[in-house]
């Protein structure tokens, strides 16, 4: 049963996003506060430094668009967004396809500032605004025995000039358990900075399930689906000896071509020095409990 994320900080705690934009005005003490707390009293406090507008709407991989970093950016405008549809199957007690705005007009939006974390060991902090995964499958109905929650992206070659190549099987799908899906740090993501997400971000609607590696916050979802069985995903299908199906932020379990022990946190300019990854990319007290007793060098 999913249960709320609290934060005690409104809009005012939040450092402007002029401030962010224009790098020349930061300095130590203009940070942007937000809590991960969750639970019974189970309130952490930290103190994270967003990017600005321009890094992370700049500097992101969507493969369907092309493979270089700008390429999203550049190529994403082509992508037709309205009208768009979901379609939830599986097993749900309300099957079918519903429109964003027939999501939107159910959901709370809040404001989250997390901590991001690409598998290429680079990092952001971004300020989501979405709302609770949980919610909108609490709302499609989770039915007894759905074990997993399978994700697939839009597939559409006219708009999308990247899936020409086969970099990997397309659609591009994604899967997490059914707790990892409804515990209260999984969102929907709809905006950035409190403006709707940008196309090259996955617009209108993606995943961000921050203590993951980026990939497995797919973007731009047309399809959810309740499973028993653990589905398939698009990395773990290209190679299963580099991306795991959890794929959680793990310091001590390299990837086979690269260390994963630290991260360039993007805008932190060409030569400052990389800083330690943190277990589950700093969630750690919230989450580590979904893997009580298992081999995370195995289950990676």
């Amino acid at each position: 049963m999913a249960y709320r994320w609290t934060n005690d900080l409104t809009a005012a705690d939040v450092t402007p996003e002029a401030a962010f934009v224009n790098r020349r005005q930061i300095t130590g003490g203009l940070a942007a506060a937000g809590l991960v707390g969750l639970g019974a009293g189970s309130v952490r406090a930290e103190t994270l430094e967003p990017n600005g507008w321009e890094e992370i709407t700049s500097y992101n991989n969507f493969y369907e668009f092309g493979t270089d970093k700008d390429d999203p950016a550049r190529y994403a405008d082509r992508l037709t967004i309205s009208p768009w549809t979901v379609k939830i199957d599986g097993m749900v007690d309300k099957p079918g396809d519903y429109s964003f705005d027939q999501i939107m007009s159910a959901m709370t939006v809040e404001e989250r500032i997390y901590r991001f974390r690409c598998v290429e060991a680079w990092s952001m902090v971004i300020p989501w605004n979405g709302f609770e995964l949980a919610d909108l499958l609490n709302m499609a109905g989770v039915q007894a025995g759905a074990k997993y929650v399978a994700f697939e992206t839009l597939l559409r070659p006219e708009e999308m000039p990247g899936v020409r190549y086969p970099i990997i099987e397309w659609p591009y799908v994604e899967g997490l358990r059914l707790d990892e899906a409804m515990h209260p740090l999984t969102i929907m993501a709809t905006g950035i900075y409190g403006k709707p997400i940008p196309k090259q971000n996955g617009a209108p609607m993606r995943l961000v399930v921050p203590w993951k590696y980026g990939y497995k916050s797919i973007k731009s979802i047309v399809r959810i689906s309740l499973v028993d069985k653990q589905p398939p995903t698009a990395w773990n299908k290209y190679s299963d000896r580099e991306y795991g199906f959890y794929s959680n932020v793990n310091p001590n379990v390299d990837h086979p071509r690269w260390s994963q022990a630290t991260e360039r946190k993007v805008g932190s300019g060409l030569f400052a020095k990389k800083v330690p990854t943190l277990m589950f990319n700093g969630y750690e007290a919230e989450v580590a409990s979904l893997y009580a007793g298992m081999d995370l060098a195995k289950y990676h």
